[in-house]
């Protein structure tokens, strides 16, 4: 019998929810701008994100947690001065910004994220989603879609005011599936490694889809119990591996 229970708990932005609406919002409001300074759009983009996940986590950290869309949005004028535009609130302008957080409003799903979501369910997997987004704005993803997320099995980390991927983060939701599954561990499925390989550490069965990153680097985060290069594909392990 496995020792792992039917529980799956996903990372939602960037796993199972893509950044591509941000990057096409950006391209229409400042692409040609950007690469007028020698900036891709994308590459901008990617670095917007990821400062934006640093700085949270090291907020979080230091006992000042701020919701993640706050970070986001304050940060985006810092990004362009580090992208080595001199004077950025000339460069783009507060209309600029909110057509582009409207957009990371409207983020869609990845493709293969609903089959995915699918077949652990048609499996016998209840699907978790433990956000560091707001429960709004996330749980717009999923009904955009047209994935029914039930509000009990969506969990922000503003609901605690700790930001993943402190091990306290993950513990309440480890704890709370481990109790009433005998003892046995869920799930954790990002496509973020930072993110996964912090949820095993705690003591989660880790999944890892490389969608997102590409390089697993697992001499850096440590091995995973699944990964797979899809999302319907690390479904397909989970189950394999939970039977």
């Amino acid at each position: 019998m496995s020792s792992r229970s039917k529980n799956v708990v996903f990372d939602v932005v960037g796993t199972l929810v893509s950044y591509d609406a941000v990057v096409n919002a950006v391209e229409t409001q400042l692409g040609e701008r950007l690469k007028s300074r020698g900036i891709q759009t994308r590459l901008f983009v990617c670095l917007w994100m990821e400062t934006t996940e640093r700085e949270y986590t090291y907020l979080s950290m230091s006992g000042k947690y701020v919701p993640f869309g706050e970070v986001f949005k304050k940060i985006f004028w810092r990004m362009l001065w580090m992208g080595g535009i001199q004077e950025p609130r000339e460069f783009a302008s507060s209309e600029d910004l909110a057509t582009i957080l409207a957009a990371h409003q409207k983020l869609q799903m990845r493709p293969g994220a609903v089959e995915c979501v699918k077949k652990l369910r048609d499996a016998g997997f209840t699907v978790w989603a433990l956000t560091a987004g707001d429960l709004k704005r996330v749980g717009g993803y999923f009904s955009q879609a047209g994935v029914e997320m039930h509000p009990d099995n969506l969990i922000s980390c503003d609901s605690t005011g700790l930001g993943k991927p402190d091990p306290a983060a993950y513990r309440p939701l480890l704890d709370k599936l481990i109790k009433e599954n005998d003892g046995k561990k869920p799930w954790f499925a990002a496509a973020h490694m930072w993110d996964v390989s912090a949820a095993r550490r705690t003591g989660f069965a880790g999944a890892y889809c490389t969608v997102w990153e590409k390089e697993p680097l697992v001499d850096l985060f440590g091995e995973m119990d699944v990964i797979d290069s899809t999302l319907p594909g690390m479904a397909d392990q989970i189950i394999a591996s939970t039977n």
